[in-house]
């Protein structure tokens, strides 16, 4: 069996090294970003994509998905950090949240993801990428005065929190800011046809582009214009190492002293729903671009999430997900299987041990205008035409699930929108469950699919305008299920209709007490 599966891979390895080295072109910027982001050191990023690409890659049943930290889970880190007041003890909750995710995957949770509305998840994107935006900006033009603290996003009101950005109106730096309108250029550039077309170009990651156009930018102006230089405080500080131990004393570990502490089971409770969610997502596009079609377990997935995420949380790392960016570029550049994945892993080492005093000569800027991005690609405008065109029962909850997150927090945010969007379902489930027509002095009412107490006021609604002397049909073919409130509506409706000359024919009323299956009354 081993030598079969050896055998499997190897024949792959001319499609999967190429294809990894392309992922881990891609991913080192987001590993950067997203710890900038997150208000973590920038070394956890890469903590987080090693645990992704080395360990999650023969964890999971996907051959294709990449697993690496999620630009999804940022908002959560900052304020997670921010409110347990050190980074090992959010790492206390990182490690619970794994084993959070391990217990839902051995409880065959991978179906959770089907539970939450499209309309949620979107909104929760969009409202994702709204904050990583907001949050970028400082660094994207320079400006650094007071920022850093006041950056808990969600801690404050949305008000505050746009007041701050405006103040970045009065603090721009020229340099940073040239990088990102740079930067933000060529990755738009990267996407458009005329690249797609060039396959050479095509295999060259947009990021990657935009953060050598930083270092070369940086390097030129410190030579030859210094006021348009990058300050040493908006750079990369990645740690250099000159050993193995020196490399392994960056490791940091978690406080167990933290386990007192209510909020840092919040924060699990919260970091493990978000990251199933946003893996089981992920992994659901992955097997639709799949070009074999192969459909990954997704409680196996949940499992291996779970392990890596105790695991970076006993290391020093942020969360990680399966993550949709990444795993796309591994597709696109011709992956055939789990190496490729375990290859710029492997990179991701190899960067983070010899390359250490090159990633010091990345501008934030650079990684700013790549996170401004993502923000971008999840709150597209184009999102909330589609929602409008869909109709208010789409777009409501999505709107609300933005704007409840903006001025709440992630959680209750999606607590909020998952009310709204089950206030559309049951509005929508309580008309169409029972319907009513009238031709001339002759009533019909059809119990359609589950009728149950909550469609009992409107079935007294309708029993309500049928007149005297009239005649009604109550038919219940096409119903699977009907309440015993609903019949007892009934019941009490046949016991006043004599009294109105009203003649009632009851046909196929499933379950019932009085009222006997295909048993016509006729008063």
């Amino acid at each position: 069996m081993i030598h079969k599966h050896l055998a499997y891979y190897g024949q792959h390895l001319k499609q999967d090294i190429p294809a990894g080295i392309v992922v881990f072109l891609v991913a080192l910027p987001l590993c950067l970003g997203v710890a900038l982001a997150s208000g973590a050191p920038m070394f956890s990023g890469l903590i987080a994509g090693l645990v992704g690409g080395l360990l999650v890659s023969w964890l999971s049943g996907s051959q294709l998905s990449v697993s690496g930290p999620a630009a999804g889970l940022t908002v959560i880190v900052f304020n997670a950090i921010d409110q347990l007041g050190s980074f090992p003890a959010f790492l206390l909750s990182l490690v619970i949240a794994g084993l959070l995710q391990m217990t839902l995957g051995y409880l065959k949770a991978g179906v959770i993801g089907a539970y939450f509305p499209t309309s949620v998840i979107k909104g929760m994107l969009a409202a994702i990428g709204l904050i990583l935006i907001i949050k970028q900006l400082p660094h994207a033009v320079g400006y650094h005065a007071g920022f850093e603290g006041d950056e808990s996003y969600m801690n404050e009101t949305a008000g505050e929190s746009f007041r701050e950005v405006m103040a970045l109106l009065h603090s721009i730096s020229p340099g940073p800011t040239a990088i990102t309108a740079g930067a933000l250029l060529i990755l738009i550039f990267w996407e458009t046809a005329w690249i797609k077309k060039i396959s050479w170009l095509r295999m060259i990651p947009g990021p990657l582009i935009a953060v050598a156009w930083g270092i070369i930018y940086n390097t030129l102006a410190l030579k030859f214009a210094p006021a348009w230089a990058v300050a040493g405080e908006h750079l990369v500080k990645f740690p250099v190492t000159t050993s193995s131990e020196q490399f392994f004393n960056l490791l940091a570990f978690p406080d167990f002293s933290a386990l007192t502490n209510p909020k840092v089971y919040s924060a699990a409770f919260t970091l493990a729903i978000i990251a199933s969610l946003e893996t089981l997502l992920s992994l659901e596009a992955v097997d639709k671009l799949d070009p074999l079609k192969r459909t990954a377990p997704t409680n196996r997935e949940l499992k291996a999430q779970g392990f890596a995420n105790m695991v970076c949380g006993f290391l020093g790392g942020i969360p990680i997900t399966a993550v949709i960016v990444r795993s796309s570029a591994n597709i696109n550049a011709g992956a055939q299987t789990r190496v490729a994945s375990f290859v710029h892993g492997v990179f991701l080492l190899l960067s983070a041990v010899f390359f250490a005093n090159q990633l010091n000569l990345i501008p934030l800027a650079c990684l700013a205008a790549i996170l401004l991005q993502t923000g971008y690609k999840l709150a597209k405008p184009k999102y909330f035409v589609d929602f409008y065109k869909q109709g208010w029962s789409q777009l409501i909850p999505f709107v609300v699930t933005i704007v409840a997150i903006l001025v709440t927090d992630l959680l209750e945010g999606i607590v909020i929108g998952m009310a709204v969007g089950l206030f559309f379902v049951i509005r929508a489930n309580y008309h169409a469950s029972i319907t009513m027509k009238t031709d001339k002095n002759h009533y019909t009412i059809s119990l359609n699919k589950d009728v149950s107490f909550l469609n009992k006021a409107l079935l007294r609604e309708f029993l309500d305008q049928v007149e005297e002397n009239s005649s009604v049909t109550i038919d219940a073919t096409r119903a699977t299920f009907i309440d015993h409130d609903i019949v007892e509506a009934l019941e009490d409706f046949l016991d006043a209709a004599e009294d109105d000359n009203i003649k009632v024919n009851v046909i196929d009323v499933k379950g019932k007490q009085a009222i006997k299956k295909h048993q016509p009354i006729t008063i």
